[in-house]
């Protein structure tokens, strides 16, 4: 396959999930029909099959590149921060408010199919949202004040955390883009973060 050939295709798969993301605005992604998806792109409905063999794993796609680009930057902010909490509570709510005013398509997705979705799409969720947990508690293990914890409370505590970030995302993605909500709806955020780290440096762990 020639470069340009490649580059079409490329083109093309970003169009329908561009398309998908457009349509599942107005209709959850079990209401939506490669049919529909194909028009909206401008492509005949067996085209689509050399993108996706399903609209579900159109919507595997869509999950994967919502969630993995998020888990990478605040990972990616955990480990240039250091041990300052203050930092990486203030530089993970921005990043979260950034990534959903820059993809509020991509979180509308998420917060809609995370309950109403697909089967397959559902457990891709949850499966991104564990994976967020797992990471973070890997990297909390290295901060100040946990290196007595158990592996169990530091899952529960990164459990926490992801909760509340998930829950945000799920409010910003109501307000507008440097909105007086947006600001409410972040500033909530830091000081839940910080209440919670804060009563959890007290915690010692029995086992």
């Amino acid at each position: 396959m020639t470069g340009s050939r490649v580059e079409q295709k490329e083109r093309t798969r970003r169009a329908i999930l561009d398309a998908a993301l457009t349509l599942s605005q107005e209709s959850a992604l079990v209401a939506l029909s490669l049919r529909q998806v194909a028009k909206e792109v401008g492509i005949v409905p067996t085209a689509f099959y050399r993108h996706f063999p399903s609209i579900d794993d159109l919507g595997l796609a869509l999950v994967e590149e919502s969630l993995d680009s998020l888990r990478s930057l605040l990972r990616e902010l955990r480990q240039t921060a250091g041990s300052d909490f203050a930092s990486i509570i203030d530089g993970s709510v921005d990043v979260l408010v950034h990534q959903v005013r820059t993809h509020h398509a991509h979180y509308l997705f998420i917060a809609r199919e995370r309950f109403a979705g697909p089967a397959p799409v559902r457990e891709a969720i949850n499966a991104g949202i564990g994976t967020a947990e797992r990471e973070l508690a890997i990297d909390l293990a290295h901060l100040p004040g946990t290196d007595q914890w158990s592996e169990k409370d530091l899952h529960v505590l990164s459990s926490l955390i992801v909760d509340s970030m998930v829950s945000t995302a799920e409010r910003l993605i109501t307000a507008g883009p440097g909105s007086p909500a947006e600001q409410r709806i972040a500033a909530a955020a830091r000081t839940q973060l910080r209440m919670m780290v804060i009563g959890a440096m007290q915690w010692r762990s029995s086992d």
